[in-house]
């Protein structure tokens, strides 16, 4: 199988950079709509409920297998967009926004996974990666929740809450990963585009 070069990687074109620049846009616009229509549901409808649902661990894992270390993005978007709808205190906001930023710690079992085939060939390791990624980004807003001076035990709350959060990232990656495309390395994809369409 052909691959694209780590030269193409390390400078990608300007067309790439477009079509990355146009790609982050819209997964970062889906993000806001989806995640704020969860939260405003979520604390109209069961507003003394426990347990959160967010959509970010997935944005975060799916931008991610497309763009690698762009997952950044996400990672702050989400938190700020969860900090702002919930009314959060101007100390939570660090809390998200740079603790989802541990996901990113994923990236290693990200390369390991895709290597140079640009997808998760097994279902398995698409779902151990998202899971994966939900625990680092609940893992980073407790650690920085306790150099804030947050006491152990709330900030263990940000793991235990997170469940039914877990269970939505892995029912949407799993979905994703049978979606041509959608679940695949965007350098890899476009260089399998442009193999098949000569070979048609």
């Amino acid at each position: 199988m052909n691959r694209l070069s780590d030269e193409t990687r390390a400078k990608p074109s300007k067309a790439l950079r477009r079509y990355r620049a146009i790609d982050l846009s819209l997964w970062c616009f889906l993000l806001i709509l989806f995640e704020s229509v969860i939260i405003l549901a979520s604390t109209r409808m069961f507003p003394s409920q426990p347990y959160t649902v967010s959509l970010v661990p997935a944005f975060i894992a799916i931008v991610m297998v497309r763009w690698g270390i762009f997952a950044a993005f996400p990672c702050v978007l989400g938190g700020l967009v969860f900090c702002v709808l919930q009314g959060a205190s101007p100390a939570q906001f660090p809390i998200y926004c740079l603790g989802n930023l541990l996901a990113l710690a994923a990236l290693p079992l990200r390369n390991r996974f895709l290597k140079d085939r640009g997808v998760f060939e097994d279902a398995l390791h698409a779902l151990l990666f998202a899971l994966v990624i939900c625990l680092l980004a609940q893992c980073g807003r407790a650690l920085v929740s306790l150099c804030l001076g947050t006491a152990p035990a709330l900030a263990l709350g940000f793991v235990t809450t997170e469940s039914v959060t877990d269970l939505f990232t892995l029912v949407i990656i799993w979905v994703c990963r049978r979606l041509d495309g959608v679940l695949e390395d965007q350098p890899h994809y476009l260089a399998r585009l442009d193999r098949e369409s000569k070979v048609s």
